[in-house]
């Protein structure tokens, strides 16, 4: 198996993942809904800590959190996978230095929701850590590493190949 082919299976591998994700987000909305509601509302935290002031109890912000997330994970899916199958049917250099590039994005943008809103927002800011029930730190992180690990090497040998 070339290279190529690895970097193709594994965006490939890493939209799939995504595309269950978003599928389950949506047929199974109110259980996913919940996990957003707890962490934001903050209800599952340390009782009496001092950064409950930051707990949003609003419907519609959880709603507008929730969407936002299934957005962003649909974007990243698609470049990914739209990165994958060009990258499969790449012939040339730059096809193939093309399609790194929107790969490159699509996993970037989806280890910036992993860090950013699941650990830094949902982690730090709600104190997800504090929850033993409503706790997705575990998960995120994994996600992170999963799609970091894919971005490694998504650009393995690929500064030769462009003859950079």
């Amino acid at each position: 198996m070339t290279l190529r082919r690895a970097q193709a299976l594994l965006l490939g591998a890493s939209g799939f993942y995504l595309l269950l994700v978003v599928f389950n987000n949506l047929t199974d909305y109110g259980s996913n809904l919940l996990f957003v509601q707890h962490v934001l509302s903050m209800d599952t935290t340390f009782p009496g800590n001092h950064g409950l002031w930051r707990a949003v109890s609003s419907p519609t912000v959880h709603t507008l959190f929730y969407f936002t997330i299934i957005a962003w994970e649909m974007l990243a899916c698609a470049l990914q996978s739209a990165a994958a199958l060009r990258l499969w049917r790449a012939v040339t250099p730059e096809a193939r230095k093309q399609a790194r590039a929107l790969g490159t994005l699509g996993l970037t943008i989806s280890m910036l929701q992993w860090w950013v809103a699941f650990l830094a927002v949902g982690g730090e800011w709600f104190l997800m850590w504090q929850s033993r029930i409503w706790n997705g730190q575990e998960a995120a992180f994994r996600m992170f590493t999963m799609m970091g690990v894919c971005l490694i090497v998504l650009h393995l040998g690929g500064r030769q190949e462009e003859g950079a």
